[in-house]
């Protein structure tokens, strides 16, 4: 099968960072689904595991953590699907990835692919909705309310780093499923008009000093921060901002964070990391399959729109190059796709 990897850490720019490859065609058993991969989307993970993490044993490491695909077959244990389903799906960071004709995945953390949505548009969505749900729901806690039928409530959340792919699905469902008060970071006027249009009810400046703006609004203290890039140069702002017993949660990897400084307010600190229920086979691995089926329908009935920000074509080594630079920018809006082989 066709496939894109590498065998050294390398900067993007060098020829061989990532390679087109053929490799054999895996085999599913237990609880695995075999998946033709139709379309995938690009994350931040994906260069940073390139930039730091070397292939073991000479073989070639396939990146990749979001797909849209059709099983065609299922191991001996697997319950939820069967050939022929169209899913999507963001993997298992212990395992290869979707940069492949063909990939395993475990039935628990797979989601049927929203019916109304492109194979390229769906890819955009289940590693940023996954993390966005769990940062939401179960790290910060949020009241999760009926969409269609909210109730303003007391909450409000500061979402730093909200244009990003993570960013532009957490206002989408934070908008839809919850009474919260939301308020985003955003410089660029592109930005800020694509945060505007996924639901933010505010949005400041994160180049200027967040306190001024955010009292200047004029709603209260912040409840809960999603922080999402730059924890370490925005955690005083965060002890600033919050109200007493608030909460923050982050997804990037600060060198250093003084946590001490959180004590006086009881601020509480959470890590979200979307991999962690497939990593340890956790016991309630399958909210993943849950919270994915959830969004499909939430998109399908005209809830969540995609977050793709461009498409550069097919998937091949080139294409996924030009994904990483961008991605490694730091400029980027919304999310990277690529579709067919």
């Amino acid at each position: 099968m066709k496939a894109v990897g590498y065998l050294k850490s390398l900067p993007i720019d060098d020829v061989d960072s990532l390679v087109d490859i053929e490799l054999p065609q895996p085999i599913a058993s237990g609880r695995d689904l075999l998946v033709r991969v139709k379309a995938i989307a690009v994350n931040p993970v994906d260069y940073k595991i390139r930039q730091n993490v070397a292939p073991e044993d000479g073989n070639y490491k396939v990146l990749g953590w979001d797909a849209v695909g059709e099983v065609v077959a299922a191991g001996e244990n697997v319950s939820q699907f069967k050939p022929g389903d169209t899913v999507f799906y963001a993997g298992d960071l212990t395992r290869q990835g979707s940069n492949a004709e063909y990939q395993l995945v475990d039935e628990r953390i797979v989601g049927r692919k929203p019916k109304s949505l492109s194979d390229a548009e769906a890819a955009a969505l289940p590693l940023t909705a996954i993390t966005a749900w769990e940062l939401l729901f179960e790290r910060l806690e949020i009241q999760q309310q009926e969409a269609g039928h909210q109730q303003k409530s007391n909450e409000v959340i500061l979402v730093v780093g909200a244009a990003g792919g993570v960013g532009s699905i957490l206002i989408q469902l934070a908008k839809v499923l919850s009474g919260a008060t939301i308020i985003a970071t955003a410089s660029r006027s592109s930005s800020r008009e694509w945060v505007q249009k996924l639901g933010a009810d505010f949005v400041v400046d994160h180049t200027k000093s967040l306190q001024p703006q955010i009292e200047a609004l004029g709603i209260g203290p912040v409840t809960h921060v999603a922080s999402l890039n730059s924890t370490d140069s925005y955690i005083d702002s965060y002890v600033e901002l919050l109200a007493p017993f608030g909460k923050i949660a982050l997804i990037d990897d600060p060198e250093t964070l003084d946590i001490k400084k959180l004590k006086p307010k009881s601020l509480s600190l959470h890590w979200e990391f979307m991999y962690t229920r497939s990593m340890y086979q956790t016991a309630d691995m399958n909210e993943q399959n849950r919270l994915l089926d959830r969004v499909s329908e939430l998109v399908d009935e005209g809830y969540i729109q995609t977050t793709v920000g461009k498409n550069l074509g097919i998937i091949s080594a080139d294409n996924l190059k030009a994904a990483h630079q961008e991605l490694e920018s730091g400029r980027s809006i919304g999310k990277i796709v690529l579709q067919g082989f």
